[in-house]
């Protein structure tokens, strides 16, 4: 227990770092002299530098198990980062300091994910994996409010500082707590980076893997990088207010991944739980690009309930492990990680260009209704290709329905 709670720590560090940004914004433009632009790079810097890192993370933790692998990277990158943050004097270096946290967190979750897989049936996967998830959402909400009054407390640099050696202490506690579980077979069956070509052939899974990739792209991308330009373009917020509009937005993503994650075994299915959850977000997106301009409260309503039905990340892992060989379960759960954690990082690349494409002096509010449209338009477009995948029903559940 003491190994999975310095894990769940590590995720609430993970969760935070993938969000911050949004709420130093204003500071950072103000010191660093970094652009919109800028900072769209840094945090997509954040999740392409962890998804690529996911192919050999996923050899790793089937060759070395999770305890070494989580160590290690959380020290060096994630640490590390978080200094190189601190002493950032410019944007590029804030880009620098992104990318070595991403690899830091990369292999944070999917330590977890790995144990989960190997010690607890299949049934109880997206549940596991739902409430660490929804646990580690508190980094969101540590990321809001909470940072933007320590940052304006005692300046964002001693917080990042700070951050950095909690981050430390952390990976310490990973490798002195954490337990690997057994390892599966003797190891000849390990072919390192070839097993995922054995992934890649698996047809079944190619329907779900574009709703993997972008069910939390709107989600992560309005709450960790647009909602701080987006409130302070269109409704004047400063820094605090942001911070509050976050916080709600934050603690959403958390209860979404708690409901989301007994719905499974409740309905018995999980491809119409995914279905059902990511078609609210998409109605939500659609109305929010239709209506950009309202008032802070309607605005904030909205970004909540985008933030509630993101969260069906650990359902979707659930879906897609239903279909891994035993032998390459880490590669399994990091290849999928991948493309949720590749999508939000292209996402994030692509939606800087779309903002910057359709930025007005004139209407500020034009550029974030394009975003918001793009939104909509990609997740409908992974929705209609996962309704073509295989459901893959929970044990208790189909029990229960054959009854």
């Amino acid at each position: 227990m003491a190994g999975l709670a310095a894990l769940a720590i590590a995720y609430v560090l993970s969760q935070f770092y993938r969000s911050f940004l949004a709420v130093l914004t204003p500071a950072l433009i103000t010191e660093l002299g970094a652009t919109k632009g800028d900072l769209s790079v840094a945090s997509g810097a954040w999740f392409v530098a962890f998804a690529l890192s996911q192919f050999g993370i996923g050899v790793a933790l089937d060759r070395y198990g999770p305890k070494r692998t989580a160590a290690t990277l959380l020290a060096l990158g994630g640490a590390g980062g978080a200094l190189v943050f601190a002493g950032a004097t410019q944007p590029w270096m804030v880009i620098v300091a992104m990318t070595m946290i991403g690899i830091g967190c990369a292999p944070v979750l999917m330590a977890s994910v790995f144990i989960f897989a190997r010690t607890y049936s299949p049934a109880r996967l997206a549940i596991l994996v739902s409430w660490l998830v929804g646990f580690g959402s508190f980094g969101n909400v540590i990321g809001a409010s909470p940072l933007a009054a320590a940052a304006d407390a005692f300046g964002w640099r001693p917080v990042m500082l700070g951050l950095g050696a909690v981050t430390l202490v952390t990976a310490v506690a990973v490798l002195f707590f954490v337990r690997d579980p057994a390892r599966h077979g003797d190891g000849t069956a390990d072919n390192g980076f070839a097993g995922y070509l054995e992934l890649f052939s698996l047809k079944v899974l190619w329907p779900i893997l574009p709703l993997v990739a972008l069910n939390y792209a709107a989600a992560a991308g309005i709450r960790g990088l647009w909602a701080g330009p987006y409130l302070s373009d269109v409704y004047g917020l400063d820094s605090l207010a942001i911070g509050q509009v976050t916080l709600f937005m934050a603690l959403a993503m958390v209860v979404g991944s708690f409901v989301y994650g007994p719905l499974d075994t409740l309905f018995g299915t999980r491809k119409w739980v995914a279905v059902g959850g990511n078609a609210i977000g998409l109605v939500v997106l659609v109305v929010i690009a239709l209506y950009p301009v309202t008032d802070v409260v309607t605005t904030t309503v909205f970004l909540v309930l985008i933030g509630l039905t993101g969260g069906s990340y650990g359902l979707l892992m659930a879906h897609g492990r239903a279909f891994l060989p035993p032998h390459l379960t880490g590669r399994g759960v990091t290849m999928l990680n991948f493309f949720s954690i590749g999508g939000v990082g292209i996402m994030q690349f692509a939606t800087g260009a779309v903002v910057t494409a359709n930025t007005a002096a004139d209407a500020p509010a034009a550029a974030y209704q394009s975003l918001f449209w793009f939104y909509a338009a990609t997740l409908a477009l992974s929705l209609v290709i996962y309704l073509a995948c295989r459901d893959a029903k929970p044990e208790k559940a189909a029990a229960q329905v054959s009854a």
